[in-house]
């Protein structure tokens, strides 16, 4: 039986992991009772100290609960290996986190959002991962996703899982209006528009065809990717024009107008009432820009079957924009005083089946490919279609965005600001873009 020279290594992209055939005692106690590709394989050796790593993380109660579960199963299998839990909310875990990291107390493990990994990574709050590459694969994660927390020539996070935005939309609304479900592999903006009013004006009003897109800032980072832009370039930098942002906005003034989408002041009110309130939710709506891990939510409170759908302009542009999103990451600090136990337990977590079946979609669908796979028939229905959409989605993925500037975190209410201030007709397009960009200079260049 054959094994990697080091069944731990850390695959970076582009990096061919070398395989050679080791003593069959050691290959069986490393693969005994198990031939399950997303298996924990990491564990073919374990020290015989007594360590004891925390493990920060942000959520509900349900995931808390889950989330010991795992624990509970890494500690079965490392029983030398104690893991702290240290949850909270997310309003609170930021500050939480900070103060510990002030205290020199930092967690050994820290669940990371996209828009502050770069801000603790140039802090130096976080360690490389390279630096623990005996204990962590990434060979089984798309490279798009892998290379996600990469930067400045350093890795410093694993994707617990991904989503990706896309297009929501309720067939039922499509049919009471006498409107066909549009083939998502071609449609354009100009068709997106169209079909909205058509919904809109069909209904008498009481459905509107959509749900205005522009209080999130990744709707427009997918329209610029459309046009060979993007929102941040990997330096952290502002990678699009101001023009091409004026243009996004005007095709959420043009549905306005047409009546394509609710009137500015029921659009704020919307926004701020979540997916369940959303125009899908309460049966008001045919469309909605969502995540697909929200497809759950947003299906439960409407008690019908909605359809994922691509972005419109994918196939008209100069390349596709749409990515795959890491839901969130797991770090290793730089402080800790076990980074390769930090690590283990990090791998368990992203390529073990048995965590995999634990946490299912919690932490967004799996990473790792072949614990997707195998985990799959286990998800919930809405989980299954999010896991299906990503599957055939992959194909026409080109790569992933680059990495959020520091500062990145100020974005999503400065982008809620200004896209009221469209939609209430108090700026225009064109100095909404001027605006954003000017903002988030200040933001992200502090």
């Amino acid at each position: 039986m054959s094994l990697p020279t080091n069944p731990r290594r850390l695959a970076r992209p582009g990096v061919r992991l070398a395989a050679v055939t080791v003593a069959a005692a050691l290959a069986l106690s490393a693969c005994a009772g198990s031939d399950d590709p997303g298996s924990d394989n990491s564990a073919t050796e374990a020290a015989d100290e007594e360590v004891t790593i925390r493990f920060s993380w942000w959520g509900s109660d349900s995931r808390h609960a889950l989330t010991q579960q795992v624990i509970d199963a890494f500690e079965a299998k490392h029983p030398n290996i104690t893991v702290e839990p240290d949850f909270t909310t997310w309003d609170g875990y930021w500050d939480k986190l900070s103060t510990s990291i002030a205290g020199g107390d930092a967690p050994d493990v820290i669940t990371q959002e996209e828009r502050y990994l770069r801000d603790y990574g140039t802090r130096g709050v976080l360690l490389d991962l390279a630096e623990v590459e005996d204990s962590l694969d990434l060979s089984g994660i798309d490279p798009s996703v892998a290379e996600s927390a990469s930067f400045d020539g350093a890795t410093y996070g694993v994707a617990t899982g991904v989503n990706a935005y896309v297009v929501l939309a309720d067939p039922q609304a499509f049919a009471d209006a006498g409107v066909e479900m549009p083939d998502d592999t071609t449609w354009t903006w100009d068709d997106y528009v169209e079909i909205a009013t058509k919904i809109s004006q069909a209904s008498g009003g009481t459905v509107y065809g959509t749900q205005d897109f522009g209080f999130n800032e990744p709707g427009f980072s997918i329209y610029a990717r459309q046009h060979g832009q993007s929102l941040y370039k990997e330096d952290g930098t502002l990678g699009y024009k101001d023009s091409l942002m004026a243009d996004w906005w005007k095709i959420s003034l043009a549905l306005q107008e047409a009546g394509g989408q609710p009137e500015a002041s029921r659009s704020v009110e919307i926004d701020g009432a979540g997916p369940e309130g959303s125009l899908l939710g309460t049966n008001t709506g045919a469309m909605g820009v969502w995540w697909t891990n929200q497809l759950g939510a947003i299906s439960k409170a409407s008690g019908r079957q909605l359809e994922i759908l691509r972005f419109p302009g994918e196939s008209e542009g100069k390349r596709t924009g749409m990515y795959f999103k890491p839901a969130m990451y797991y770090s290793v600090a730089k402080t800790s005083e076990h980074p390769e136990e930090a690590a283990l337990f990090i791998d368990f977590l992203v390529n073990s089946t048995e965590a995999g079946q634990i946490l299912l979609s919690d932490r967004g669908l799996p990473a790792n490919l072949e614990v997707r796979k195998a985990v799959q028939p286990n998800f919930a229905d809405a989980d299954k279609q999010a896991a299906e959409f990503l599957e055939g989605l992959s194909a026409d993925v080109v790569d992933g965005v680059a990495v959020p500037p520091v500062g990145a975190g100020e974005v999503v209410p400065l982008i809620k600001r200004i896209n009221g201030e469209v939609l209430f007709g108090q700026i225009t397009p064109e100095e909404a873009a001027a605006k954003f960009t000017a903002e988030v200079t200040t933001a992200t260049q502090k």
